[in-house]
């Protein structure tokens, strides 16, 4: 797929497709006044006849226009002029591509980045029209026997404008779109893969090939190295299983190694079973995406990567999966982790925190800048916010709201829950330093308090994803979040490091 950014009138552009907006009310954008114009009055004639009436997401494809030269005109509903926000406009875009994609196009003029969206300048508009492009083009099919037919031709698309536009800086701002397109797409490959291929070697594997291709470190420690570093809890929940756990690290050295790192730690649990704590056999399958932040971590360095930001980020990735074997860990177990806390391990289906929480530690030796964690760590996020916002936790304020700005920005939301430390007491043991479970109350919040008694020495976040990271029903799949929340948060602090 090819993006290129032109600025023209859309009366004299050859393509197969022009795209413009209609807003509620048959209201003309500009591009659409132009053409309207060019083919004395077809449109309004056409919107007169009442084909169509603005509303958000709806479309109307006319062929052969008279008096221009492309072959096709596509208008895209905008809703109301005065209340176009991102979320409106995504929605508008996708049903523009979802159109294109059931012609016969192989190209398009996409006339839709000069329109009004509250608070959002063209740069914005312009970086995630190729983000939703991309998102409608994904699909996962490289395990069926015979592919779906494929009916998408569209293969170039010229973002056009009317208006005055620097043309370097809106070039920037298509790659940053690009970069974080193929960040997500790597995302949600990784959770649509089955457990039987994507295992922790898989994943360690995906990072040494990552390295060599964007000239990144690459660190892998087997389980003896991190028997011998104390990483008890993590490995407790390794117990189950024939597959060999893994801590993956990637560095990415953006600017001189003295700036300290932003570390990114992910969630790797490639199945999850429960352990012994079995979890019920509907929609099991499901916990497959349980490895989902390990996935957003690589797809998360794979767009700074390529974009080649100016800062220092490491991922670190603890990988295994939690299976019921006869050497499994069982309710009532102590351990003791990396920092050398011991931990009684009540529910075995709560080994998220138990592998995150030795990463943590592991973090330490970056003396980094700030951690943020990204886990599908508890259903009681999803009963809390449903599939819409991930939830969001830290020790400092700071960093949580550069967080929820750049989930705004991003139209990738999170919404911050409490840390306080009353809910601390839900984690008391008789006979270890902490419990892994707080009981049915905050559970969320609770799990959050267990990672934070591992986060002392730095700026820390969790965002849980497990309303988030995938879809169920018809459209199940990952859903790359939350690659565009983090890439966007990465890019605002480089933007503030540089000179």
């Amino acid at each position: 797929m090819k993006f290129s950014i032109k600025k023209g009138s859309p009366g004299k552009q050859r393509s197969a497709c022009i795209v413009v907006g209609v807003f509620e009310a048959r209201v003309l954008t500009e591009a659409a006044k132009i053409l309207d114009k060019n083919t004395n009055g077809y449109i309004s004639r056409i919107l007169k006849n009442g084909d169509m009436e603005g509303k958000i997401g709806s479309t109307l494809l006319l062929h052969y226009a008279p008096n221009i030269i492309c072959k096709r005109i596509l208008l895209v509903g905008l809703g109301k002029k005065s209340k176009l926000h991102d979320k409106e406009y995504k929605n508008a875009v996708l049903a523009a591509f979802n159109a294109l994609h059931a012609t016969g196009t192989a190209d398009t003029m996409f006339f839709l980045i000069d329109d009004p969206v509250k608070n959002r300048e063209i740069t914005w508009k312009i970086s995630h029209v190729v983000i939703f492009a991309m998102e409608s083009f994904y699909r996962f099919d490289r395990l069926k026997s015979k592919k779906e037919t494929n009916k998408q031709h569209l293969q170039k698309i010229i973002l056009s404008t009317t208006s005055q536009i620097d043309i370097a800086t809106g070039n920037q701002a298509l790659q940053w779109g690009l970069s974080t397109a193929h960040g997500i797409n790597l995302t949600k490959d990784l959770g649509n893969l089955p457990s039987n291929i994507c295992t922790p070697t898989y994943l360690a594997e995906l990072a040494m090939t990552m390295a060599k291709n964007y000239k990144l470190k690459v660190t892998v420690l087997e389980q003896k190295d991190m028997k011998k570093l104390g990483m008890g809890s993590l490995l407790s929940v390794a117990q189950g299983s024939r597959q060999a756990a893994k801590l993956i690290t990637l560095e990415y050295w953006g600017q001189s190694k003295s700036k300290k790192p932003f570390i990114l730690v992910g969630k790797g649990v490639t199945f999850d079973t429960g352990g012994i704590s079995l979890k019920p056999s509907a929609e099991m399958d499901e916990m497959k995406y349980d490895m989902c932040g390990a996935a957003s971590v690589f797809g998360t360095l794979t767009a700074i990567a390529q974009m080649k930001l100016p800062i220092n980020v490491v991922g670190i990735i603890p990988a295994t999966e939690n299976m019921p074997d006869g050497n499994a860990t069982k309710p009532g177990d102590i351990v003791t982790s990396m920092s050398g806390q011991t931990i009684e391990i009540l529910n075995t289906d709560a080994e998220g925190r138990l592998i995150l929480c030795d990463a943590l530690t592991y973090a330490e030796r970056y003396e980094p800048e700030a951690v943020i964690d990204i886990a599908t760590l508890t259903g009681a996020c999803v009963i809390a916010l449903g599939h819409v916002a991930s939830g969001l936790l830290s020790n400092n304020d700071e960093l949580a709201t550069e967080l929820l700005n750049a989930s705004e920005q991003a139209i990738d939301r999170a919404w911050h829950l409490p840390l306080w430390d009353e809910y601390q007491e839900q984690l008391r043991s008789n006979f270890a330093d902490m419990a892994n479970i707080g009981g049915r109350s905050a559970g969320t919040i609770t799990a959050s308090c267990f990672l934070s008694r591992f986060t002392k020495k730095y700026r820390w976040a969790h965002l849980d994803i497990a309303g988030t990271a995938w879809e169920s029903g018809k459209k199940k799949g990952a859903t790359g979040r939350p690659v565009p929340l983090l890439t966007q948060f990465l890019t605002t602090c480089a933007a503030k490091k540089s000179p």
